[in-house]
This record gives C-alpha cells, sequence and structure tokens, in this order.
C-alpha cells in the first residue's frame, strides 16, 4: 500500500460519504455527516493546497486522510511538549479508512507512511486530534507512540460542543531538544 496526493473530488467525496454511511459506530467516534463535516469545500480546499492523500491498495482506495506541513491556529492552546514553529509540523486531518480495510490494520499503516512523509519532509512532528469519544484511535496513536497533550472543548456543526484530544509523536531528537 502507498500513500499518494489525490485531486479527484468525486472520488474523495464518494469514498467519505461511503464511510460515513457504512462504518460501525460512527455516531460514537467521529460524528461524521457529510455537509457538516467534512463538507465539499474542506475537502476542495485541502485538494487545491495539494494536502488530500489517498492510501492506495493497488488501484482501489483503502484509506483517505489530508497532510498539512504546518500546523494550524487552533492547535495553539495545546500545550505541546516542546514549541515549535507552525512549519516544522505535519498535522493530521479527517484520516479515514474504507470500509472493507477498516480492522485489518490499515490505519496504522497509513499513519507509520505519513510519519515517514513527514520525516522526509523535514517535519519535526506530527500532530493530530479526534474526539475523545473515539477510544479506538486514541488507543491506536499511543499504540504508535503519540502522546496525548490536551483538550479543547470546541463547537463544530457535526458535534456541537465536544472535546477534542490532541496528540503528538516528536520525530527528531538531539541533546538540546528538538
Amino acid at each position: 500500500m502507498k500513500l499518494q496526493l489525490s485531486n479527484d473530488f468525486e472520488l474523495i467525496k464518494e469514498k467519505y460519504i461511503e464511510v460515513i454511511e457504512h462504518t460501525e459506530h460512527m455516531e460514537e467516534h467521529a460524528r461524521w455527516v457529510y455537509g457538516q463535516h467534512p463538507t465539499d469545500e474542506l475537502l476542495k480546499g485541502y485538494m487545491e493546497r495539494n494536502e488530500m492523500y489517498t492510501y492506495m491498495d493497488g488501484d482501489k482506495v483503502a484509506g483517505i486522510v489530508a497532510i498539512t506541513m504546518y500546523q494550524g491556529d487552533d492547535y495553539e492552546p495545546v500545550p505541546w511538549e516542546i514549541p515549535l514553529k507552525k512549519d516544522e509540523v505535519a498535522s493530521l486531518h479527517i484520516l479515514t479508512v474504507c470500509p472493507e480495510y477498516q480492522g485489518k490494520g490499515v490505519a496504522r499503516k497509513m499513519i507509520l507512511d505519513i510519519i515517514e512523509h513527514a520525516k522526509k519532509n523535514g517535519k519535526k512532528a506530527v500532530r493530530l486530534d479526534t474526539l475523545a469519544t473515539n477510544i479506538p484511535a486514541q488507543h491506536m496513536y499511543e499504540s504508535i507512540g503519540f502522546q496525548y497533550r490536551g483538550k479543547q472543548n470546541l463547537y463544530a456543526k457535526n458535534t456541537g460542543w465536544t472535546d477534542f484530544l490532541y496528540y503528538e509523536k516528536i520525530l527528531l531528537r538531539n541533546e538540546g531538544g528538538v
């Protein structure tokens, strides 16, 4: 399987809708409602900035993720292990695994490939957030070496006010810190 940049809006949209409609516990773990989150505008924005990736199993899409090679302003209040400039961080957004690949370790493989991608791009950390109710994702992130760094109670159209948990994996270390 390999990570590949994608600008195929119709394919990406179709796959997110498929995930939303056919993922067990969607209403608890991610609470995605297409049109509220993710939206056409969100997906198109990632594509315009060359930040939308598919995780391909031959010619089949196994997963999708947006990877930004910077940290957004909404991550500023989080008490990260070490202060880094926004462009020293890769951030993961709307990571998903297509229904036929769920439960097969694809998300883990995908994140490990994303970590390598971030390293190749000179990033010092990978950061992400997840809903506090998404216990399976939290366990997976922690098993890969991500550390919990904090919580924010935020409003989103699809969730209302809810707790988002923030995780970080430091990629480069030296005796002076990072």
